[in-house]
C-alpha cells in the first residue's frame, strides 16, 4: 500500500531548542493500514519528532498534512480530536486505580440525563473486559488496580484505550522497552491487530529485531537528521542495522577494531 496520499505527512520538520538542531528539515509518511518505524540511537531526534506529530510543541519550520490537509497541531488534545493519539512510555495510567477506570479515564461512560449522569461502571467494565479479551487479555476482575499488571499487559490496555477511541494514526513511544520476549510478543500482536484494522501506525524503537519483522517502512534519523526511508521489500535486518549505525562509520570502525586487534597481537 504506497500509492496514494499519507494520513499523517510531516514535511521538512525542524526544530531547535536555543543553539541544539534537535531536528533538521525530517520528513515522515505514515499511511493506513501500515506500520511506520522510526529508528535511532539516543539523541537521533526520535522524541522530538513525537512530541512535533502528537502536537506537544510546534516545529520551527516545515509542515504537518493529515488527510491531505495541512493543519497545525496547538496541543495534544487538538491531536487527538483529530484522530491523532499517542502512547507515551509513561501510558498515562494511574497505578492505584482500577483497569477499568484507567480504560475510560477522561471520558467515563455514564447513565442518566444531562447533569444528572452518573458513570456507568458496570458498562464500563463489560467494555475494557472485552477490549482486553480482544488482544489476549482474559482478567476476571476489571476492577484490581491497573498497577497489578505486568508492563506488557499495560502497554495493551493504553493501546487498546487509543484504539477504542478511534484513534486513525497511533503513535507508540518504545512499546517493547524494557519488556522480556513474551511480554513483547503481547504488544507486539496487538500492534498488527491495529494495522490490520487499517489504522496508521508510528513504532518508535531502537530494536530492529522488534521493528523489522512487523514493519512496512523504516525512517531512520541520526543526529536530527534523516538518515533515509526505506520499504521493507528493499531492506534486510542486517542492512537496518547498519543505516542505523551509520554504514561509512561503521565500516571505518570495524578497521579501526581490526587494526587495534593486529597491534595487540604483534605487541604480544
Amino acid at each position: 500500500m504506497t500509492g496514494g496520499t499519507p494520513l499523517l505527512r510531516a514535511e521538512a520538520v525542524t526544530k531547535r531548542y536555543g543553539g541544539v538542531e534537535a531536528l533538521r528539515d525530517v520528513s515522515i509518511d505514515v499511511r493506513a493500514g501500515e506500520i511506520t518505524c522510526l529508528l535511532g540511537d539516543n539523541g537521533a531526534g526520535k522524541s522530538t519528532l513525537i512530541k512535533v506529530l502528537s502536537g506537544v510543541v510546534r516545529p520551527d519550520s516545515g509542515a504537518i498534512w493529515f488527510d491531505g490537509e495541512r493543519i497545525e497541531l496547538s496541543s495534544p488534545r487538538d491531536a487527538l480530536r483529530r484522530g491523532i493519539a499517542t502512547v507515551f512510555q509513561d501510558l498515562a495510567l494511574v497505578g492505584v486505580m482500577p483497569i477499568y477506570r484507567n480504560f475510560f479515564l477522561g471520558r467515563e461512560p455514564t447513565r442518566g440525563r444531562f447533569s444528572l449522569g452518573w458513570f456507568d461502571s458496570r458498562r464500563a467494565r463489560e467494555i475494557a473486559r472485552r477490549e482486553l479479551r480482544e488482544v489476549g487479555i482474559d482478567l476476571r476482575d476489571m476492577r484490581q488496580p491497573v498497577e497489578t499488571l505486568s508492563g506488557g499487559q499495560r502497554q495493551c490496555v493504553a493501546i487498546a484505550r487509543a484504539v477504542y477511541f478511534g484513534a486513525r494514526v497511533l503513535i507508540l513511544d518504545e512499546p517493547t522497552s524494557a519488556l522480556g520476549v513474551r511480554e513483547a510478543e503481547l504488544v507486539l500482536r496487538h500492534v498488527l491487530r491495529a494495522r490490520a484494522s487499517g489504522i496508521g501506525v508510528v513504532l518508535i524503537t531502537h530494536n530492529v529485531h522488534h521493528a523489522y519483522p512487523v514493519g512496512d517502512s523504516f525512517v531512520v534519523l541520526r543526529r536530527g537528521g534523516l538518515e533515509g526511508t526505506y520499504r521493507k521489500e528493499d531492506l534486510t535486518v542486517g542492512g537496518l542495522v547498519r543505516h542505523m549505525a551509520g554504514g561509512a562509520e561503521l565500516t571505518r570502525l570495524q578497521e579501526d577494531l581490526e587494526k587495534m586487534l593486529e597491534a595487540v597481537g604483534d605487541a604480544g
